[in-house]
């Protein structure tokens, strides 16, 4: 598939998703882009939720994941299904009954000002992170097969990537993203069960062959169980994917934003349910895929992408779907696949930085009313420029796999958010007020050290995801230092 190929292809996708943000964009009012008027189905909201959870960074960097890590990131995944439970059930009715815009509007009604401008604090931190994490996975992929061909520079992708999504979310907002995230999941899923049809129909497999072959056998070791030790260790793995969900899905707007579009409490929490069951399949299709990608690698001695003259194992499913003579229809799919997956989480990131830097920040409720979309259209472009900044430096400092990076920055920016709504849940205490943000910082100035030490020092035991309930555990101590009746 040639770069003007793809590129025809990524104007056309564009085009349908600003059809339906002028459908969803007409009212332009911050009640919309906020809230969506509260008036979305709840099956939509949680199939779109599918896509957005998932995002490029599952799309590419799973797969590539596979050969390192085998199937033991399926030990993550089950621990996320208990973690959404626990989102659905504990945290999801303290946000309706609330009737919150930003979920950390919760920490201000039950702490104060300053516990209020810290959890927003660390979510912004957070999402800014997570998002330019995705973002700059689907960057790398558009330069590495498409603009380089024209030598176009890596900074000129990235602004292209966030204009694109800022034009079709500047009126519409979390309104528009909720059916946008809907084609983009479906998008995203084709994908992935074509390119694993037409991979298998190349080595003249069936499915079901595939499933069962010596090959496959290889790369399907799920539970790690040998030595407690270990980073990958079943126990460590699922309490970490448990509390990875509790803080990256019920305590981060961006995810939170959307199931507050809906009805009703009693509508949320069914998607709730629902989206993690379909997450679980959907993340396995994803590893099935990677597995094969490997196999199909081996058998045509097809050598890992190099990037800045080094390894990079997330463009192996590019590599072979463009490159490798299997057709224009993978060729396709796959593109599809990827715009769909990266910009279903990076619109939705976009939009809740925009409302919680409106609403936690700026006070937006407390301004004028005539001078309201003024500032939610001025921080939308702020957002925007912000993120253009992150990937671009990303470039030149990440070099593991994106999704690792991912899961192990969030147990140092997510900690606190973590530990301060524990400890408003299940205490009936107040802090003082004014020191929760340095209980905050040396939360994670201590998880920081506590990540730092070598496996050595520790009897071999290699610290992993565990470190973010770890993280929340260090908030709530220090605030119970600080609490008052």
């Amino acid at each position: 598939m040639t770069a003007t190929q793809i590129l025809l292809l990524i104007a056309a996708y564009f085009g349908v998703l600003l059809v339906i943000s002028y459908f969803t964009g007409k009212n332009d009012n911050n009640e919309d882009f906020f809230k969506a008027g509260k008036q979305s189905p709840w099956y939509l909201v949680a199939f779109g939720m599918v896509g957005a959870s998932l995002s490029g960074v599952t799309f590419i960097s799973v797969p590539g994941w596979i050969e390192g890590s085998q199937f033991s990131y399926f030990q993550v995944v089950l621990g996320y299904m208990v973690g959404y439970l626990v989102v659905a059930y504990v945290l999801l009715p303290i946000y309706y009954k609330l009737n919150v815009t930003s979920i950390y509007e919760y920490l201000l009604q039950r702490f104060g000002v300053v516990s209020h401008k810290t959890g927003a604090f660390f979510f912004f931190l957070s999402r800014v992170l997570g998002a330019a994490f995705r973002l700059f996975l689907v960057a790398i992929v558009l330069q590495q097969f498409v603009f380089n061909a024209w030598n176009v520079p890596f900074e000129i992708t990235v602004i292209i990537s966030i204009l694109l999504i800022w034009i079709y979310t500047n009126k519409g907002g979390i309104k528009t993203i909720v059916w946008t995230d809907t084609l983009q999941t479906l998008f995203m899923i084709l994908a992935v069960i074509l390119s694993i049809h037409f991979i298998n129909e190349s080595l003249g497999w069936s499915f079901s062959e595939f499933l069962v072959s010596d090959e496959l056998k290889a790369y399907n070791k799920v539970f790690v169980m040998d030595s407690f030790l270990e980073r990958g260790h079943f126990f460590k793995s699922f309490l970490g994917g448990m509390f990875i969900t509790i803080c990256m899905t019920g305590l981060d707007q961006d995810m939170m934003q959307k199931n507050l579009t809906c009805k009703s409490l009693k509508d949320a929490q069914k998607n709730m349910v629902s989206f993690s069951i379909v997450l679980v399949f959907v993340t396995l299709l994803f590893m099935l895929l990677g597995a094969l990608l490997y196999i199909y690698a081996n058998k045509h001695n097809i050598a890992i992408p190099l990037m800045d003259g080094k390894p990079k194992t997330d463009l192996l499913f590019p590599e072979i779907a463009l490159n490798s003579g299997l057709g224009i229809t993978l060729a396709v799919t796959f593109m599809l696949g990827l715009i769909a997956a990266a910009y279903s989480s990076a619109d939705s990131a976009l939009t809740s930085l925009t409302t919680s830097f409106c609403v936690d920040f700026l006070n937006i409720d407390k301004k004028p009313k005539e001078h309201q979309k003024s500032v939610r259209k001025k921080a939308h472009i702020g957002m925007s420029v912000l993120l253009i900044i992150v990937i671009i430096i990303f470039k030149y400092v990440l070099n593991s796999n994106v999704i690792d990076s991912l899961l192990t920055v969030a147990g140092y920016t997510y900690g606190p958010l973590l530990g301060l709504f524990a400890f408003g849940i299940f205490t009936n205490y107040q802090v003082k007020d004014k020191y929760v943000w340095l209980v905050a910082l040396c939360s994670v100035v201590l998880i920081t050290i506590i990540g730092s030490i070598p496996a050595d020092k520790l009897g071999g035991y290699v610290l992993g995801y565990e470190l973010l309930p770890i993280n929340g555990l260090l908030t709530f101590i220090g605030l119970i230092l600080i609490r008052r009746k």
